[in-house]
């Protein structure tokens, strides 16, 4: 699909889901990181959502959670571009563009979440988002 340039605008931040878990935190334990990502998509309002969710366990425990979304409106001429048949196409490149704006998002909550507690030191590194985001992303239109 050729990418041109994409009319948006990013309309609203929100933290879905923040918790931590203290019983399941070890000072030094080894850490992993889990990440999850979802797309969501309001026809009438032509909003996409990017939602990305971020997990810190220790020994297969969640210690940290975090969920943001980031909602974008799309210009109209812009999405009337996208609409094919009964669906719409989002280009991988466009979806991993707003991506990568949420995964920022993310780092700043986290940051502000988690200010003044030990969990403060746990940044979320930076996010091949490339391979998250592997292919076009398609929504249908009824």
């Amino acid at each position: 699909m050729k990418e041109e340039k994409i009319g948006f605008a990013l309309v609203g931040i929100k933290t879905e889901q923040f918790a931590t878990f203290n019983d399941n935190y070890k000072e030094k334990a080894k850490i992993e990181l889990k990440t999850g990502l979802e797309f969501k998509f309001n026809l009438d309002e032509k909003l996409i959502a990017v939602i990305v969710t971020v997990i810190f366990e220790q020994n297969k425990k969640p210690f940290l959670k975090l969920e943001v979304s980031c909602q974008f409106k799309i210009e109209d001429a812009s999405f009337s571009s996208f609409c094919k048949d009964s669906k719409i196409i989002l280009p991988k490149g466009f979806m991993t563009h707003l991506t990568m704006i949420t995964v920022s998002s993310v780092r700043g909550v986290l940051h502000a979440k988690t200010e003044g507690s030990v969990f403060n030191k746990y940044m979320l590194p930076t996010l091949d988002v490339t391979k998250m985001v592997t292919e076009d992303v398609e929504f249908p239109l009824n």
